[in-house]
């Protein structure tokens, strides 16, 4: 297959140390080029990683006619605009999650969708623990799978970073819960039918510093998640049945240098003693991410997951921001016209 060409729009911590050099491994991506506001800091990334050009303006690389995808790890608020604009150029789009700040907004991608592919950045579906977690649940390994457990979260109190600016779509349910959304929707193979959800605001910055949140999935089947921008770096994802349990041990930062684990536990020993690991060699999720878009550009393998599913994780989180505000169950809307439904 041959390799597709890639851009890069802006030089982000989560691009530079994590997707690009992932993405880099791999002989189905040739990342050619970086952009940046800043010319400079465009070409010590290009230089650090390898990377042939350093454009110094998003436009710029845009109209690079060598380039067929782009990823885009910019701020939340420039998702939409500059994959707007990518695709505008004919350009295929990688988008760092969350894909928009809400669903409405998210909306505005349809058009756009129907010309070049878009996808959101949810590397951990790429992963084989998340895959072999599914399989075993399916499988039966667990009984009937009845709740998911997610906590996730770190600490980060810098006022100047993204995530603590609230007008530009920061705060931990949109860096961070999205993940809880997604673990649910993908290890029940469902839709949330309502959710509720408590959630404290950092006096300062505004954001949503830790939520939790009560999903209901229909036929006993719940997700509870706490997510936080400000507590000790944390993750774990239990999934649980009635004859058993998995759990991710590692699930959201993988790391790309070691084997992780996965527990299966019948339970019949408390403190873990009956719990038996299932160990995954090394991989690198990024690469994994990387090489299922190249796939899907070039007519391999469809998306597993493109522009509706980005949406409807939107329209969960917008409906526990809801919920914030009623302090009441939320039902989850069914079209950005703003109708509920299941």
């Amino acid at each position: 297959m041959e390799p597709v060409r890639w851009g890069v729009l802006s030089t982000a911590r989560i691009g530079r140390t994590k997707v690009v050099p992932g993405m880099m491994k791999s002989p189905l991506c040739n990342v050619v080029a970086v952009a940046s506001r800043d010319e400079a800091s465009a070409r010590r990334m290009a230089d650090e990683l390898g990377i042939q050009k350093a454009y110094g303006s998003y436009e710029a690389l845009l109209a690079d006619p060598e380039i067929e995808a782009i990823y885009n790890p910019l701020p939340n608020h420039l998702h939409v605009p500059m994959t707007l604009a990518a695709a505008g150029a004919g350009k295929h789009v990688l988008c760092e999650k969350p894909i928009a700040i809400t669903a409405a907004e998210a909306e505005g991608l349809r058009e756009a969708s129907s010309r070049v592919l878009i996808a959101e950045a949810f590397m951990v579906r790429h992963h084989p623990q998340w895959q072999q977690a599914r399989t075993l649940v399916r499988d039966g390994a667990i009984g009937e799978l009845r709740a998911v457990q997610v906590i996730f979260s770190y600490f980060n109190d810098d006022p100047d970073n993204i995530r603590n600016k609230a007008d530009i779509g920061g705060g931990g349910l949109l860096d961070i819960g999205c993940y809880a959304v997604v673990a649910g929707r993908y290890f029940f193979e469902a839709e949330p039918v309502r959710v509720v959800s408590l959630i404290e605001r950092d006096p300062t910055f505004g954001t949503d510093r830790t939520a939790s949140a009560l999903m209901d999935f229909g036929a006993g089947r719940q997700l509870t998640f706490t997510v936080s921008t400000q507590l000790a770096p944390s993750q774990r994802v239990q999934i649980c049945g009635t004859k058993g349990r998995i759990e991710i041990e590692i699930p959201f930062n993988a790391p790309a240098d070691r084997p992780v684990r996965i527990f299966v536990d019948d339970g019949s020993l408390l403190g873990g003693g009956s719990s038996q690991a299932v160990e995954f060699p090394v991989v690198d999720q990024y690469r994994l991410q990387g090489e299922a878009f190249c796939r899907a550009i070039r007519g391999v393998e469809p998306l597993a997951y493109g522009l509706d599913d980005a949406v409807q994780t939107l329209r969960i989180l917008d409906a526990l921001r809801r919920s914030e505000a009623t302090a009441a169950w939320e039902r989850i809307e069914s079209s950005s016209n703003g109708n509920r439904g299941v």
